[in-house]
C-alpha cells in the first residue's frame, strides 16, 4: 500500500476525517507527532500538515526544527495540503505572512469558494494569513479573507478544518474544557457529512496531482 507522511502537532488535534478517506483509498497514513520530536527526511515526498494551538511564526523549539524541514522539503519540490497552523507554517514559508486578527474565529463558518460554491465548516483560529508571492486565493469566510489558497498544483494551504468530524470535537472539547469555542451537545450529522465530501473529492485532486509517477 502507499504510505502518505501526516505532521499532526497537538495530542488532541489528530487525522480525523483524513484517516477515513486515506483508508478508502488504500492508503497507509504515516504519522508524525512534530511536537515530540518526529518528522520524516526532507524530501520531496507529499505530506499532510495539521493544525495545533501555537504561533506559526513563534512557538516551541520543536516548531523552529519543523520550519527548517518544511523548508528543506518545499525546495526539493514536495507536495503539502496543510491546515490551519499547517498552513500558516506553509505561507510562512512559501514568502508569506501570518498575523493576528482582531477577534478569533471560532465554530461553524460559511466559506465562499472563487467559483460560487460554499460550504460550513469548522474553525478555531487567531490568525490569519497575508498571502505569498504567486499564491491564489481561493475561498474566504466574512471574517477571514485567507480561507484557502494555492501555491502551484500541489501545494494547498486551508485555514479552516475538514478534517474535523464529530469525534475530533469531542476529543478537543475534552481535552481543553471550558476554553474550546466548538460546538457541544448534538452534532450535525449533514454538515459532517458534506464537509467529508468535499474532503474527499479536494483530497483526491491533491493526491492524484502530487503522489510520485
Amino acid at each position: 500500500m502507499p504510505t502518505l507522511n501526516l505532521i499532526q502537532h497537538h495530542p488532541a488535534e489528530g487525522p480525523g476525517a483524513i484517516a477515513f478517506w486515506a483508508e478508502s483509498r488504500g492508503l497507509t497514513l504515516k504519522v508524525f507527532r512534530a511536537d515530540l520530536g518526529e518528522l520524516p527526511s526532507a524530501s520531496a515526498d507529499p505530506v499532510i500538515l495539521l493544525g495545533g494551538p501555537y504561533e506559526s511564526n513563534a512557538g516551541p523549539a520543536w516548531l523552529e526544527a519543523e520550519r527548517q524541514w518544511l523548508r528543506g522539503s518545499l525546495e526539493l519540490g514536495g507536495a503539502v495540503f496543510a491546515i490551519c497552523l499547517g498552513a500558516q507554517l506553509l505561507a510562512l514559508s512559501l514568502g508569506g505572512n501570518v498575523r493576528r486578527m482582531d477577534r478569533t474565529e471560532t465554530g461553524w463558518t460559511t466559506v465562499s469558494f472563487i467559483d460560487g460554491q460554499t460550504l460550513k465548516v469548522l474553525e478555531w483560529h487567531e490568525d490569519a494569513i497575508d498571502l505569498p508571492p504567486a499564491a491564489q486565493l481561493l475561498a474566504s469566510s466574512a471574517q477571514c479573507v485567507q480561507q484557502m489558497y494555492r501555491a502551484g498544483p500541489t501545494r494547498l494551504g486551508l485555514q479552516f478544518h475538514p478534517e474535523w468530524n464529530a469525534e475530533s470535537v469531542a476529543m478537543l472539547n475534552a481535552h481543553f474544557g471550558d476554553e474550546s469555542p466548538l460546538p457541544r451537545g448534538p452534532q450535525d450529522g449533514a454538515a459532517y457529512a458534506d464537509v467529508f465530501t468535499w474532503l474527499q473529492a479536494t483530497l483526491d485532486e491533491w493526491w492524484a496531482a502530487s503522489k510520485p509517477h
